[in-house]
């Protein structure tokens, strides 16, 4: 058999590669989600070439076997349900286009996931992140106007990273930006992030800038923008700096915003708007969050708790 690493055909590749130029079409998927089918579906595809077949050559009984060894080598349900539904959509397009008469994946169940609670700091422990930079350093305050927002504004990482200045409107203290889909929505900041992300325009951003001009609204030392993987670390050392222990996801301060929005009493509704949720599904989990919150007063306070 050819090895698992081996490159793909160019045929295999233009396959792919067609799949998800018609995906990001009529979809408009982001750029990470289109990123992740590629990998899934070059993974696949490598390991039917191994075995000296084609994508679409295969059949359900291989979609099958290579979903079992990969939950053998320890992939999560969540991630193999990612897989199933990048091969469902290639599948489901390739009878579309009439390359297929049937698709392997129609009968293929997928994985039972858990509903698991949004990672969320505490309202003292976010405080404490939000005050771990060094603001009388250009690259602190930066920082700390990035976690203002982020959590003010309950922004995805990678749309605050985007940010650019024609994107901001400090004099209404509203940040427009473009979710998953390139769904605009427009989302207040508050009094306190604002404050950060002025001084940040006023003193840092020229001091980190120097002559250069940029368009985004947060740039390194470079004059360039910021990236996800860049402030993700950075986020990181300010966790360790702040003494927080809990497990952190880039999402983290994302999933804070909306637990302690509904905790303070928040419309269900009004937090899907500012997440950018297309409908309310996705912003449900968050209710038992706050359940799970008021369960807990209710305990520690109510005299027959």
């Amino acid at each position: 058999m050819r090895s698992e690493t081996a490159e793909l055909s160019p045929a295999e590749l233009q396959c792919i590669e067609s799949f998800l130029d018609a995906l990001w079409m009529e979809r408009g998927l982001s750029a990470l989600t289109l990123a992740s089918y590629r990998s899934d579906l070059c993974g696949f595809a490598r390991w039917l070439a191994a075995r000296n077949e084609t994508l679409l050559g295969a059949g359900r009984d291989r979609v099958l076997e290579y979903l079992a060894e990969r939950s053998r080598s320890g992939a999560k349900p969540r991630t193999t349900a990612r897989l199933l539904s990048a091969l469902r959509r290639f599948y489901r397009y390739q009878v579309r286009e009439g390359r297929l008469q049937d698709d392997p994946t129609a009968l293929v169940d997928s994985p039972r996931l858990g509903r698991p609670l949004p990672a969320a700091l505490s309202e003292r422990e976010v405080e404490a992140l939000l005050e771990a930079p060094d603001v009388a350093q250009p690259i602190g305050l930066r920082d700390r106007a990035m976690l203002e927002v982020l959590y003010a504004a309950g922004l995805r990482v990678s749309e605050l990273v985007g940010l650019q200045l024609d994107q901001l409107n400090v004099r209404q203290g509203i940040v427009r930006t473009l979710g998953k889909g390139s769904k605009e929505r427009l989302v207040p900041i508050g009094e306190e992030a604002l404050l950060w992300l002025e001084r940040y325009l006023r003193q840092a951003r020229p001091q980190l800038l120097g002559p250069r001009l940029a368009v985004h609204v947060f740039v390194t030392h470079l004059g360039e923008g910021m990236t996800r993987q860049a402030f993700w670390y950075r986020v990181k050392l300010y966790a360790r700096q702040a003494g927080i222990d809990k497990p952190l996801s880039p999402h983290t301060l994302r999933h804070s915003f909306a637990t302690h929005l509904l905790n303070h009493g928040a419309d269900l509704r009004a937090v899907q708007l500012l997440l950018g949720h297309s409908d309310l599904s996705p912003t449900q989990i968050y209710t038992h969050v706050a359940r799970q919150r008021l369960r807990e007063l209710h305990s520690r306070h109510h005299p027959r708790g």
